[in-house]
């Protein structure tokens, strides 16, 4: 049971129940193996992470190839369904998807705010990799940086004048995260 204003609302019990459920509280939700998972998703101050990005996707031409969506429900796992602040999806998979295909993005971004916890961070990294996920960007704009990942292993961490790339996934998106930050392309 989650306490909203109004009322004690009940849970689903299974992830079709989940699927089903249309809370009308104010928050997002993903399903991790029976755990409801409750947060706010994409800031309106983060909004113009999003504008950014996709105006780079567009004039790198990638719009031809596939798309960028915020906040999507991407099923990880026949168990496990998370949302993507950013998810790049190819023609393809928006064309499987059409059909009720269960796909994958290949490059996902996560905007973290301090109300995110490290542990469950980590979590949704070993799960997106896990899934087939090729490259993380974890953005924190707070703290001006970015944690680009290609595996668990492999980190890059940008700051300033660093480039943050999604190399091999989509290998001409890059942009600089002090560029990133102040909201305009070099």
């Amino acid at each position: 049971m989650i306490q909203t204003s109004q009322n004690t609302v009940q849970l689903p019990r299974t992830l079709e129940e989940f699927l089903d459920w249309e809370p009308n509280d104010g928050y997002k939700y993903e399903w991790n193996d029976g755990d409801i998972i409750q947060f706010t998703g994409m800031k309106k101050e983060q909004l113009y992470i999003y504008d950014l990005l996709l105006g780079l996707f567009f004039e790198q031409g990638y719009k031809k190839v596939g798309t960028l969506v915020a906040e999507q429900d991407v099923m990880l796992s026949g168990i496990q369904m998370r949302r993507p602040d950013i998810s790049y999806f190819t023609r393809e998979q928006v064309q499987k998807s059409r059909s009720g295909e269960d796909v994958i993005p290949e490059f996902v971004i996560e905007i973290i705010s301090n109300n995110d916890q490290i542990n469950q961070l980590e979590k949704k990294i070993t799960e997106y990799f896990r899934a087939g996920v090729k490259v993380i960007w974890n953005i924190i704009p707070e703290h001006e940086v970015v944690y680009v990942y290609t595996s668990r292993r492999d980190v890059k961490v940008c700051l300033e004048d660093d480039v943050c790339s999604a190399k091999p996934v989509l290998p001409m998106f890059e942009i600089k995260a002090s560029a990133l930050f102040s909201g305009e392309m070099d």
